[in-house]
């Protein structure tokens, strides 16, 4: 069996981002599939190839993925237009191979929702079995924060996702409201499954030394954010609730943001102005492993998003996972899904959205009574490895993807 696997933001733990696609794909050989995977170059990413681009393309075998690779680098940096390019660009690249390649299943992971057109592409034109997976909805989520207002494009992408869950065979939902928000465009639930986001228990597991950067003393609650910095993330959140703490000489505590994105120079620049910048770090991504050590050093985990209703049950956050596999507990500051598995299983703390007092007032809450946030992040852990764990989820993503059967 041969799978054909298209995922323009792939990485490989090396990394600094999501290992979702990396993970599945290792379940895949341990089964005896055979996996091409198609990616784009993009920032803090790496493919596992290293030798120069040819034509724009590099290939090779990457822990026993056959990783085929474009130069496009992207960045979350990059404005609409150059984004929206590279997504084009890397569809039509995509296309070449799925009429061309060798393989029996076609699987395509958003985002972009462009990365479906060569599922259909190659169902309608070679026969091929398609299944396609929604990371995101689109283009329901930047219609919402604002992102996209041509009416002209959202009309067209509304009709590309109708037209990609027709043609798909079965689709996986990355959470509740993306399984529901693919159910309302008329496609029967029998056709689709959740898997959500994953812990990567293993991972997590080996032994490391600690690593906690300049700045943040061993005494100090330390609080992460780890992810981009961008529009949809609301960082400047955490900011508000830092200046009223600031305001009311509250210490005790630092607050990383790891990461990149559009908006960090804005972050930072409002951080030093409004003199927050003595208990925020800002750091650069790090590969994952360097990152594991970072977050096994810190008291809590920060699950911060824009203030968007689509996002309440519409996303699966990969930090959110990895602060369980880290035995830390979580601090969000927006209702959902993910809100209402911190409250059930007590592993972490929810504040009112757009409210830095509410903000504000529980981190004071855990400053004060740091002896739970041991019991706390042993909950966070137990739901990791009772709902969560990677090798559960991605045999159920097998099963759907290849053997057609829950």
């Amino acid at each position: 069996m041969r799978l054909l696997y298209i995922h323009q933001h792939f990485t490989t733990p090396k990394g600094s981002g999501g290992i979702r696609s990396y993970e599945m794909s290792q379940r895949c050989i341990k089964e005896g599939v055979s996996v091409t995977m198609v990616c784009g170059s993009h920032l803090g990413g790496d493919s596992g190839l290293n030798m120069p681009f040819k034509w724009g393309k590099r290939s090779g075998l990457v822990d026993g993925i056959n990783v085929i690779e474009y130069n496009l680098a992207y960045s979350n940096k990059d404005n609409f237009m150059k984004r929206t390019y590279l997504f084009i660009i890397f569809s039509l690249r995509a296309i070449g191979l799925a009429l061309t390649h060798k393989y029996d299943i076609i699987f395509a992971s958003t985002t972009p929702l462009t990365a479906g057109i060569p599922g259909i592409i190659a169902k309608v034109l070679r026969g091929k079995h398609f299944v396609f997976e929604v990371r995101d909805l689109w283009p329901e989520l930047p219609k919402a924060m604002g992102v996209i207002k041509n009416p002209i494009v959202l009309k067209l992408l509304d009709f590309l996702e109708w037209v990609t869950y027709k043609f798909a065979n079965r689709i996986i939902g990355l959470s509740p409201g993306i399984c529901s928000g693919i159910h309302s465009k008329g496609i029967p639930f029998k056709k689709i499954i959740e898997v959500p986001n994953g812990c990567d228990i293993e991972l997590f597991s080996k032994e490391t030394d600690l690593w906690r950067p300049n700045g943040a003393n061993k005494e100090d609650v330390l609080f992460i954010f780890s992810g981009a910095h961008g529009i949809a993330n609301g960082l400047d959140a955490v900011l508000d609730a830092v200046k009223v703490l600031v305001e009311n000489n509250i210490s005790g505590y630092k607050i990383i943001l790891i990461g990149n994105g559009k908006l960090k120079a804005n972050l930072v620049n409002r951080a030093v102005s409004e003199k927050l910048n003595e208990f925020i770090i800002f750091l650069d991504p790090v590969p994952k492993e360097k990152l594991i050590r970072l977050l096994k050093s810190c008291d809590v985990g920060l699950q911060i998003l824009a203030n968007v209703p689509a996002f309440y049950y519409g996303t699966s956050p990969n930090k959110f996972f990895d602060y369980l596999s880290a035995k830390k507990p979580v601090l969000t500051n927006y209702p959902g899904w993910v809100a209402d598995l911190i409250t059930k299983n007590e592993c972490g703390f929810v504040c009112n959205p757009n409210d830095p007092i509410s903000f504000a007032d529980e981190i004071v809450k855990i400053i004060n009574n740091k002896e739970n946030l041991k019991k706390m992040g042993e909950n966070a852990y137990s739901l990791a490895i009772n709902e969560f764990k990677r090798e559960k989820l991605a045999l159920k993503w097998f099963n759907w993807v290849v053997k057609n059967k829950i």
